[in-house]
């Protein structure tokens, strides 16, 4: 389906235009008209597959079309890190271009210029808040804040925020909020405490279930088992002989992440570490320099594994096995992006070969093959990930007339068809 398909604002479509995207991946497709339609909606979909922007868009248009107090908080968007809040910030200023939407991003750090932007934002009445919730609770705990004009409520990586604790300040938050509201929530997998969740703070909602895609065949993927003392040197053997640009190492604890980085740089290689004890001027600066090519190794917990886009990762490492399928497939989608491909090695000590046996499952069938590095190939041959839906459009931009229509009708442009989209 394509995006001129749906009952998207023309100023939203145009956006789209502009950032040569055409066609929805399947969540946004599935998503997209049900949140048009004003339901409550909860969708278990990973990242990597559009989500941000299956909520973004409509949310866009409902603005544009419903009655709102221009003068209030209209929508608060909620997310676990202040990587994922930054991400949605930036996506934000990209499909809200030509909409006449204010939006402040809301997290953590020691800039006291933010500290002060997000006041202003929050008191002055943005239409759109993105915020983490442990900072957005932190404001409103020290400023009488109005969340009156709220009519739409959005939790993104839903099952993340509960897993880092954050359920209480979710419903502290929730119960600030009008009654009556639209509740969206996106979660990558749907256990028993989400559905909890969604059932005190959501009416009816409309559950949208997007399978967890299988890594791309475009990825290499290998393991090798080996004890657990013995991956240090694992990782220098994968390390050698490579021009170190961009690899990626997963670490399932801050401390290891702080002791890899350090055995790395002892040994002459240009490591960083990336974890929640950094400041966010720290975190930032690390992030940017390894998008830059400034860091050859970013050694790193979970925190990156999900909502980071740097396009051109050659090799992820996970010197410890996630231990859910999903958790894999977020770690190692941070290589063969934008069309590359890539490696991703996973080494599997004895402690880890239960959690290993769930991912094996998870990608099966599977075939296995020597590797260089006597470890055992494990590449799906399952269907083909989704690379964010992104074309470039064939569309004449030769002008279009506004439509006039009430949200959902499923309006096309006028003059408008199904065309295949460019490669």
């Amino acid at each position: 389906m394509f995006f001129d398909e749906l009952a998207l604002s023309d100023e939203v479509l145009d956006a789209l235009w502009d950032m040569h995207f055409d066609e929805c991946t399947p969540v946004q497709e599935k998503t997209i008209p049900v949140i048009l339609d004003g339901r409550d909606v909860i969708s278990c979909a990973q990242t990597g597959t559009g989500k941000t922007a299956a909520y973004i868009l409509p949310l866009l248009t409902n603005l544009a079309f419903d009655d709102h107090d221009p003068d209030k908080l209209n929508a608060i968007i909620m997310a676990p890190t202040r990587e994922l809040a930054q991400q949605i910030d930036q996506q934000m200023e990209g499909f809200g271009y030509y909409v006449p939407f204010s939006s402040v991003a809301i997290y953590g750090g020691k800039d006291n210029g933010a500290w002060g932007t997000q006041v202003t934002g929050l008191q002055k009445g943005a239409d759109i808040v993105i915020a983490t919730p442990g900072r957005l609770l932190s404001q409103m705990n020290i400023y009488d804040v109005d969340f009156s004009g709220v009519k739409y409520f959005i939790l993104d990586e839903a099952d993340r925020m509960l897993d880092m604790g954050f359920y209480d300040d979710i419903m502290t938050i929730v119960r600030k909020l009008p009654k009556e509201r639209q509740t969206i929530m996106f979660s990558a997998t749907m256990p028993e405490n989400i559905r909890r969740m969604a059932k005190a703070i959501m009416t009816n909602p409309v559950e949208v279930q997007i399978a967890v895609s299988r890594p791309p065949e475009s990825i290499k993927q290998m393991h090798a088992f080996v004890d657990e003392g013995e991956k240090p040197a694992k990782v220098l053997e994968l390390l050698a002989g490579r021009d170190l640009k961009k690899v990626i190492l997963f670490a399932g604890k801050k401390q290891k992440v702080k002791d890899l980085a350090r055995t790395l740089r002892s040994l002459k290689i240009d490591a960083r570490a990336m974890h929640s004890d950094l400041e966010q001027s720290e975190r930032d600066q690390v992030m940017l320099d390894f998008k830059n090519g400034k860091v050859a190794v970013l050694v790193a917990t979970d925190v990156v594994s999900r909502g980071i886009d740097v396009t051109d990762v050659p090799l992820v490492i996970n010197y410890d096995v996630p231990h859910a399928p999903e958790d894999y497939v977020h770690r190692i989608g941070r290589t063969a992006r934008a069309e590359n491909s890539g490696e991703a090695m996973t080494l599997v000590s004895p402690d880890d070969v239960r959690y290993w046996k769930r991912i094996e499952k998870f990608l099966s069938p599977v075939t296995r093959n020597p590797s260089p590095l006597t470890a055992s190939e494990s590449a799906t041959r399952s269907g083909k990930g989704y690379s964010g839906g992104s074309r470039h459009s064939s569309r004449n931009r030769g002008g279009h007339p506004h439509r006039s229509r009430g949200r959902g009708q499923g309006a096309h442009r006028s003059g408008s068809k199904p065309r295949s989209a460019n490669n």
